[in-house]
């Protein structure tokens, strides 16, 4: 008894050993590191001379070197190739005292081999327990380097579209400043192999009445046969009095090599020769049609992708009900709000406005739609999620723009409610004893500034019968006609009076009574709102 007693009080001693190793290794910027990284942790804890690391991918049947020796006997491996689960054999008297196989979260292995301690003593109980609980902080470890990774190339592939969209619209830009077809072409091309990253392009110009052929080359002198027969190529072409204009691009270019081009590059190649087609039908008229044309591009692709943010439906909630409502001020608009359900069981309920409305509002409540999703998943702290949020749109926007935006994390069996308020208005708490609480903890607007400064949380908790009140700017700022604000103490008012209604009925109720304060008045923001009541 005394001796389990020993043991468990040396693992205590542990804890904060394992936890700062843990801190170490998902610092790691790439699997070799991490590798590294762990092979100091083992030898740390052990005292051993010898580590042997090795690294086998899903489907391979032979073991590779990790990257940390290179010298070591390939007849070491039988060592590794008895099981294909994990498996710890310990060995008395041989050249290593313990070979591991341990399986990843991505059905990768990890092969380890360790010599012998310098004092020449044999594993003993606490450091068997000791190399588990190691394995188990390297696979946490490693479970977050790849959702580091993924999270990445998210944000990455993300803005990726931003960067090809604005240059997309830059191009049709630039190109609506020339009125002599030969600049237009010249540049047309250009422009469309930098969109798409192809290696060669040409215009092929057939004029029906002359039965005559004109060629514009990218890069210039480049034969255009090859461009003509090469395997690799995608082709559009339109036709304008009597002649038709055929573009061709012509081998993706790659770190790896020239490739096959994709559907995006194929809606960006005719996005560029659809602009080259409205130039040419009016020269004399070029930048006012081609400006038109980008604007109603930029409506629907901003009212698209509104839609596929903006919930149709809210989630069911058991033990609850809750309604919301979005109704933009134009055609698109710069308010967000939702309802996700987590993988925990937990519900996140969101509401943001962002800075100004159109195109560039609405990808911006994308950005933040997309990233969010990505961070929930990973079941971080809301602090942390916010500090994330704020960093990202700080870094990909101007300086005039900024996101307020609250988020809530709902445990619905407990009532449990986990807030940030990042400079969004209070959000509405009504308790069933009829006292209202304001939440606005949190922080700074995301994007407003990065000097580092944390963001604060808040818990609370909902009991049967309070209500829960989100809300943007564009509600208690509607002004009417003698430009006299909605306000916030009648919404707050009216909050009061009408919760007990179910929450479409109050939705309804609410919008109405806005309205009929704004009365004729052009409606000049968003108004949107999100109700959930604890039944």
């Amino acid at each position: 008894m005394q001796e389990k007693n020993n043991l468990v009080e040396k693992l205590s001693l542990q804890a904060e050993s394992f936890q700062e190793g843990f801190e170490i290794l998902t610092k790691a910027s790439s699997f070799k590191e991490l590798a590294s990284n762990f092979a100091h942790l083992l030898k740390g804890n052990f005292i051993i001379k010898d580590l042997y690391l090795f690294h086998k991918s899903p489907g391979e049947l032979e073991w590779k070197n990790a990257g940390l020796n290179n010298n070591f006997d390939s007849s070491d491996l039988s060592y590794l190739n008895k099981s294909k689960n994990l498996n710890i054999n310990y060995y008395d008297k041989q050249k290593f005292t313990a070979s591991i196989i341990l399986p990843l979260s991505d059905s990768s292995f990890l092969g380890i081999l360790l010599g012998q301690k310098l004092d020449g003593t044999a594993f003993n109980d606490f450091d068997k327990i000791t190399l588990q609980i190691l394995l188990q902080v390297f696979n946490s470890a490693h479970k977050s380097f790849l959702n580091q990774k993924k999270e990445k190339e998210l944000i990455f592939g993300l803005n990726e579209k931003i960067f090809q969209l604005n240059h997309l619209i830059d191009a049709g830009i630039e190109l609506s400043r020339f009125e002599k077809r030969n600049i237009l072409f010249e540049l047309a091309l250009e422009r469309v192999s930098t969109l798409t990253n192809a290696s060669s392009a040409l215009i092929k110009i057939e004029d029906h009445n002359s039965k005559s052929e004109q060629y514009f080359l990218f890069p210039v002198g480049i034969d255009r046969e090859s461009i003509l027969n090469s395997n690799l190529k995608i082709r559009t072409s339109f036709e304008h009095k009597d002649r038709t204009y055929y573009f061709v691009l012509s081998g993706k270019e790659t770190r790896k090599g020239l490739t096959s081009f994709n559907e995006l590059d194929q809606s960006l190649f005719e996005a560029v020769t659809r602009q080259v087609s409205a130039a040419i039908e009016n020269e004399f008229l070029l930048q006012q049609s081609i400006e038109k044309e980008l604007i109603e591009k930029e409506i629907n692709i901003a009212a698209s992708i509104q839609q596929r943010i903006i919930p149709k439906e809210l989630s069911k909630i058991d033990g609850y009900e809750i309604a919301g409502i979005n109704i933009p001020s134009k055609e698109v608009g710069g308010d967000y709000y939702d309802c996700i359900n987590l993988n925990n069981g937990k519900v996140a309920l969101i509401i943001a406005d962002v800075t100004g409305k159109g195109i560039a509002a609405a990808l911006l409540v994308n950005t933040l739609n997309a990233s969010l999703y990505s961070y929930l998943e990973f079941d971080l702290p809301l602090t942390d999620i916010a500090d994330r949020l704020n960093k990202l749109i700080y870094r990909s926007t101007p300086s005039d723009r900024f996101i307020t935006f609250f988020i809530a994390v709902l445990d619905p069996g407990s009532g449990e409610l986990e807030v940030v308020n990042a400079g969004h208005n209070p959000i509405l708490l009504l308790r069933n004893n009829g006292s209202l609480e304001k939440i606005e903890a949190g922080g700074i607007g995301l994007g407003m500034l990065d000097f580092g400064i944390p963001y604060t949380g808040q818990n609370l908790k909902l009991e049967k019968g309070d209500k829960l009140f989100l809300y943007t700017d564009g509600i208690p700022e509607a002004m009417n006609p003698e430009e006299e604000e909605y306000s916030d103490d009648r919404m707050i008012e009216f909050f009061k009076s009408n919760s007990d209604q179910s929450p479409e009925e109050f939705i309804n109720a609410f919008v109405d009574d806005v309205k009929n304060h704004a009365r004729s008045a052009d409606q000049s923001d968003d108004i949107t709102c999100l109700i959930l009541k604890r039944i």
